[in-house]
């Protein structure tokens, strides 16, 4: 199990507290590969973008209609976190829906 997120999110933290044998990839330091954001973005479309965060907010118009992919590569902030990659699969968000799929992995 990979966890990608941010080390300073609590959400990515609650993450690491339950998979305690999950790796934990930064996003902002090590980036987002590209096979993995290519796989997120066919799966979850436009719902990998955190449209609720302050980096959002702070972005123009025309900024904001840039690709998805290359505006998480810009600014890895805007990535709704975590990002887990299971078994194959891809997860995004701390909801009950995700740590339900997850229970019982690690």
């Amino acid at each position: 199990m990979i966890i990608y997120g941010l080390k300073t999110c609590d959400t990515c933290r609650k993450a690491m507290k339950l998979f305690t044998k999950a790796e934990f990839r930064d996003v902002r330091t090590d980036g987002l590969p590209e096979n993995v954001a290519q796989a997120a973005h066919a799966r979850f479309g436009a719902a990998l973008i955190n449209r609720q965060s302050t980096t959002w907010r702070g972005l123009s118009e025309a900024e904001r209609a840039r690709d998805p992919l290359g505006l998480i590569a810009a600014h890895p902030a805007l990535m709704k976190r975590p990002l887990i990659e299971a078994g194959g699969c891809l997860y995004l968000g701390w909801g009950k829906d995700v740590q339900a799929a997850l229970a019982g992995k690690d």
